[in-house]
C-alpha cells in the first residue's frame, strides 16, 4: 500500500475526507482534511482543532505502525485557497471565486480577447451548458485607493473561459478576503467598494 492509500484510509476511517498530502525533502508530512460534502446537505461543516487533533494521534500511530519514515506531522483543514481536484470539488464550489491554471495556454481559443500565452485565470466557477466548466470575469481595471467610480460607466465586458477538467494543470478557491467588512463589487472580487484591493 502506499503512503498516500495508507493515510487516506485512515482519514477516511475517521470520517474525514483527504484534501491534500504534501511530503517535503525535510521530512515533512502535511495532511489537509476536511468533512465529505454531501450534496443538498444543510450548512457547511467547518474542520476544528480537535478534529485535527485526533486525525494526528491516529495517523502518528498508522505510521508508526507502517514504519514511515518523517520528522514532522502536520494536519489542518484546507483554508481558504483549497485545492480543487476531483469533479465533485467543482460541483461543490459552483459560484465561488477560482483561480485555474491551464496546462496549456489558451492560443487561437482566445479569440483576441486575451493574451493567447495566458494560462492563468480567476472567476466565478459555473456548469457550462454543454455540460463543462466554466470561469466568468470582468477584467475591470484596478482602482485607486480613493478613487471614485462614475456610477455612468459602463461595465467591462463579461469573459467566459468553458474548460475541461483535464485541461487544468491545478485549480484552487480564490483567497478572498474583505477585513473592512464591506462586501466586493458584483462582478469582480478584487475590487472593492473603497477602492482597497
Amino acid at each position: 500500500m502506499t503512503l498516500q492509500q495508507t493515510i487516506e484510509g485512515t482519514v477516511r476511517g475517521l470520517g474525514f475526507e483527504l484534501v491534500e498530502l504534501e511530503r517535503s525533502a525535510g521530512g515533512l508530512l502535511r495532511v489537509t482534511i476536511d468533512w465529505p460534502w454531501v450534496p443538498g446537505a444543510d450548512g457547511e461543516r467547518l474542520i476544528g482543532v480537535d478534529d485535527c487533533e485526533r486525525v494526528t494521534r491516529q495517523l502518528q500511530y498508522v505510521l508508526e505502525v507502517e514504519q514511515v519514515d518523517y520528522t514532522r506531522l502536520e494536519v489542518s483543514s484546507p483554508g481558504i485557497d483549497r485545492v480543487l481536484r476531483h469533479a465533485l470539488d467543482f460541483e461543490r464550489f459552483q459560484g465561488e471565486w477560482v483561480d485555474v491554471t491551464l496546462k496549456a495556454p489558451i492560443g487561437a481559443a482566445a479569440a483576441g480577447q486575451v493574451s493567447p500565452n495566458r494560462k492563468k485565470f480567476r472567476g466565478e466557477l459555473r456548469k457550462s451548458a454543454a455540460g463543462g466548466w466554466q470561469l466568468v470575469w470582468r477584467d475591470e481595471p484596478r482602482l485607486k485607493p480613493g478613487q471614485r467610480v462614475s456610477s455612468k460607466r459602463a461595465p467591462a465586458p463579461e469573459q467566459v473561459l468553458d474548460f475541461e477538467l483535464d485541461e487544468l494543470a491545478s485549480a484552487r478557491l480564490a483567497p478572498v478576503v474583505d477585513f473592512k467588512g464591506r462586501r466586493p463589487r458584483a462582478g469582480n472580487p478584487e475590487q472593492r467598494v473603497d477602492g482597497a484591493g
